[in-house]
């Protein structure tokens, strides 16, 4: 972990002027001011069919600068950390928030140390042909899986962030956040057939990630299953049950369920799960945890995007709703303490409610049992493409990969399905958990207003009742 004078040295800042910047920023009788310093280093590398199509590197710097009043934000940022340019922000930003309304109580959180990402190797100190050389490896280990494949492209993508944050209550945290993400596309031709499969891993850790190890592992997830892809079929739809593989179908539960457990949208009334807190939205058993504890997670951090301590919270448990994913502001106005959910993509953002990894915790049947026990429906475990209406909480998901199920065994591939459905229509419909969780660390994306780096997950899980869009 860096000391204070690393950061300070690097934004070229005192704890004096950012005393002076915060009085600035509340100049117009503000509730609360914060600051949110960012340096991140990014550098990404492509390779398609043996060659380096498009790489590149570039550094973004600056700071953030909000005022909190009331019900009212006023946010301003300057790409410099140059005094002027700061207390100019901070008076943009004053200014905005003029008029705001009801003044809201902010307190201290307590401080609680964090190493998540411990033991990098720093992004920064990589040099670009270590990265060129895996990459290649990594073709030729993709390649060398199945003659039918006929293009690789490879990708790496990391980047370095030094954030410094410093509030009108006096808080000043620091955090050096590492990112790696590495993203191998393959496409397999057979006959006047053509299947595209992605494989990807992403981890706060350094250039330690890129080893033999991930190679293998790249390689193995690309070319599973490709033979079902080809052999794929479009069943015919309606109503009926869907299981829901461990691992990636847990984007459902991020998408259907998890955006509408974000405080900023029950704090509106814009949440199907507004008055729900403390009531039995699932049968007893289900536990729906957002974490961000869980080491060199992607969705992990040290602190939120406001300097809360890094926290795991049970929004749903034993099938009782029992917490909202909480930033400062939606934090003051229940009354009660931060989850740590204050995230944002960048100083030029304001911080809102966001998912960081969420998942299902495991329950107590084999999969085997619970695929067993459908006589017919839709075994799914990969998803992409999908629509959410939080409001209502209905959802439209396209089908990657799944099979029929028949008298409880998986029989013929299916394709070009979609599984559409009601978030808490299909939470309360679980009616088996499997005790198989699995976190899936691909590079997932939430797109929320901004980006953000999350991860997913759940076990094997049956929903009674899904409409299945097919034939």
């Amino acid at each position: 972990m860096m000391n204070d004078n690393y950061y300070h040295n690097i934004f070229g800042t005192t704890v004096p002027m950012l005393d002076k910047i915060v009085a600035t920023a509340l100049s117009h009788g503000g509730d609360y001011c914060d600051l949110y310093f960012e340096n991140t280093v990014y550098f990404n590398l492509l390779l398609k069919d043996g060659a380096v199509t498009s790489g590149g590197c570039h550094t973004d710097y600056g700071v953030g600068i909000r005022v909190l009043k009331g019900e009212k934000t006023g946010y301003a940022y300057s790409e410099t950390t140059e005094m002027a340019d700061m207390l100019s922000a901070a008076r943009a930003a004053s200014a905005i928030a003029i008029g705001g309304g009801k003044t809201m109580e902010y307190e201290r959180v307590a401080d609680k140390k964090y190493d998540l990402y411990h033991g990098i190797n720093d992004w920064r100190d990589a040099d670009s042909s270590l990265i060129l050389e895996f990459l290649n490896r990594l073709e030729k280990e993709v390649i060398s899986r199945d003659s039918r494949i006929d293009k690789v492209v490879a990708r790496a993508s990391n980047s370095q962030s030094d954030v410094m944050m410093y509030n009108s209550l006096g808080e000043l945290t620091f955090d050096t956040r590492p990112m790696g993400s590495v993203t191998v596309t393959a496409v397999f031709t057979s006959g006047e057939q053509s299947q595209t499969k992605t494989a990807s891993r992403s981890f706060r850790k350094g250039y330690e990630l890129i080893d033999n190890q991930l190679i293998v592992e790249l390689a193995d997830d690309v070319v599973k299953g490709i033979d079902a892809m080809f052999e794929a079929r479009r069943p015919k739809g309606g109503s009926m049950p869907v299981v829901m593989g461990a691992g990636a179908s847990g984007i459902l539960l991020h998408e259907a369920m998890g955006h509408a457990f974000e405080a900023d949208f029950n704090r509106k009334g814009q949440s199907i799960f507004s008055d729900k807190m403390g009531s039995r939205i699932c049968m007893k058993g289900i536990n729906i945890v957002d974490d961000g504890t869980i080491a060199f997670n992607r969705g992990s951090g040290n602190y939120d995007d406001e300097g809360v301590p890094a926290q795991k919270t049970y929004m749903v448990s034993d099938g009782i709703l029992t917490s909202y994913l909480h930033d400062r502001v939606s934090a003051a106005w229940y009354g009660i303490p931060s989850t740590g959910n204050g995230r944002r993509e960048s100083f030029r953002y304001n911080p809102i409610p966001r998912m960081r990894a969420t998942y299902m915790e495991s329950g107590d049947m084999s999969a085997e049992n619970i695929i067993s026990s459908v006589k017919k429906g839709i075994f799914v475990d990969e998803f992409s493409n999908g629509q959410v209406q939080i409001g209502e909480g209905d959802f439209t998901f396209f089908v990657k990969s799944g099979f029929m199920i028949e008298n409880g065994r998986l029989t013929m591939p299916v394709k070009d399905i979609n599984i559409i459905g009601n978030g808490p229509q299909a939470l309360a419909d679980i009616t088996a958990v499997g005790k198989d969780l699995r976190i899936d660390n691909g590079t997932w994306t939430c797109g929320k207003e901004q980006s953000v780096p999350v991860t997913c997950g759940i076990p094997t899980v049956l929903v009674s009742a899904l409409t299945v869009g097919g034939e």
